[in-house]
């Protein structure tokens, strides 16, 4: 009769135990993240009323559209209608930025989620400055549909 090789079965054990958290870890995010997705992005009601230093400031806006190209426009899409080439394999859907719900938003609430992010957009806070964050929340006005003409 065989011995039983202690040393492996329990390297053996290890191995299973690891796969089996790794499944649960990756469960666990998978859930997380969906029920993020499925929530509505509130922002806090303290940066809601957060003024923008910048309100009304035209002069930003050529430095604010190189901002959005680059950052925003991947997942935005260049009339930010949230139809940019990456938005495709997102989920959730990025925002429509032209849009009356965006544009409803406070700037301050604008410039939160440009800060904070959540998944799958990117915080922003470490990135870009807070000045560059203001532009952009001045860009992202210019993006309102006009009203159709009657």
């Amino acid at each position: 009769m065989k011995s039983l090789n202690i040393p492996y079965l329990h390297a053996a054990a290890n191995r299973m135990l690891a796969v089996v958290m790794f499944i649960m870890a990756l469960a666990f995010t998978a859930t997380k993240s969906f029920a993020q997705q499925r929530t509505p992005w509130v922002t806090p009601k303290v940066s809601q009323e957060v003024k923008n230093p910048l309100a009304g400031d035209k002069s930003v806006l050529a430095d604010a559209k190189v901002l959005y190209v680059n950052n925003c426009a991947p997942c935005h899409g260049t009339k930010g209608r949230g139809d940019g080439p990456a938005a495709a394999a997102l989920t959730p859907k990025p925002a429509d930025h032209s849009s009356v719900a965006v544009q409803d938003e406070t700037d301050g609430s604008l410039f939160w989620k440009l800060s904070e992010g959540r998944n799958p957009m990117p915080s922003y806070k470490k990135i870009l400055t807070d000045k560059q964050r203001w532009e952009l929340v001045n860009y992202i006005r210019t993006l309102a549909r006009n009203p159709i003409a009657k």
